[in-house]
């Protein structure tokens, strides 16, 4: 995993193949938790009934931080497929 610290609030968060999974809203915990506006069927496969709150991706999933990008290690479809709710809870 790379080091969440030196995420910054509204970097970029792109999957492996480079394609936009979201925003970064800011960090909580060992989670990232994404914009709003980037919640739902931002990438092919996302459920748009999840639109309007946060969505947490998993620290874990952490690729690489690079100036203001986030890239993950999954493909962004597959990554949609991790994230969570405030809970904890799959979507």
């Amino acid at each position: 995993m790379a080091d969440l610290s030196n995420i910054n609030e509204h970097a970029d968060v792109i999957g492996a193949d480079g394609v936009h999974v979201g925003t970064v809203d800011r960090v909580e915990g060992d989670r990232i938790k994404l914009t709003k506006k980037d919640s739902g069927a931002q990438v092919e496969g996302a459920d748009s009934s999840h639109e309007g709150h946060h969505h947490y991706i998993d620290g874990g999933l952490v690729a690489e931080v690079e100036d203001n990008t986030v890239r993950l290690s999954a493909n962004a479809d597959v990554a949609v497929t991790f994230e969570t709710e405030e809970d904890g809870n799959a979507i």
